[in-house]
Formats: C-alpha cells, structure tokens, sequence
C-alpha cells in the first residue's frame, strides 16, 4: 500500500533544512519502500491556485495561516499502515517536527470489456 509521509515543521524547523535525512534514505531504499519523495521550499515562495466562478484567484504564500508547515514529503510502499508508522518513527524529522502519514487513494482499476 502506498502512504504519504508529509513532513511538517514550525519555524524551528528551517534551522534542519540542511540537515539530510542521517542514513534514513539510504536504509529505506535499501528495504525498498521509498517510491520518491522532495524537501520543499519555504512556505513564503508558495503559491495559491483556487478558481472561483470562472476566476482565477492567485495567493502568495500558503492558503492556511498555521504554526506548522509542509516541508518535504516521502513516497512510501509498504505492507499496512503498522509499517508505515515504523518507517515514519525513525525519519529524523520526527524529532523535531510531525510526520503526517496518509494513505493514498488508488481507483480501483477496472477490467477492459471483453
């Protein structure tokens, strides 16, 4: 099953933003669970898409004021949710930040008409 893990951060967290991942990346390939995954730029370079009545209406920054950001996120494929947990607890993110882990949603995919 492939989850994402969205790696999340307030201010504090930009003082990391350098620090790579300490093996995490390497271990995890190794299992072969990582299916991709990019650190991101800060929030304040974001930009807003929403459409409104046929409107285009453009935000710089992120749509939501919180105390805490996306800063990267990880592609991973694995068994259940159970591993998942595992593999975000050792993420060195986890210790100074929050790891959201999301299931992705796959359509179920449909037979060709015979």
């Amino acid at each position: 099953m492939k989850y994402l893990l969205m790696i999340c951060g307030d201010e504090s967290a930009a003082a990391h933003a350098n620090d790579g991942c300490g093996g995490w990346t390497e271990e995890m390939e190794s299992r072969g669970v990582v299916a991709g995954g990019a650190g991101l730029r800060p929030p304040d370079e974001a930009t807003t898409v929403r459409m409104r009545e046929g409107e285009l209406l453009l935000t710089d920054g992120p749509f939501a004021e919180t105390k805490e950001q996306i800063g990267g996120f990880v592609l991973i494929d694995c068994a259940d949710l159970d591993e998942a947990i595992e593999i975000a607890s050792k993420h060195p993110a986890a210790g100074y930040g929050t790891i959201e882990i999301r299931p992705v949603f796959e359509p179920p995919v449909l037979e060709p008409p015979v």
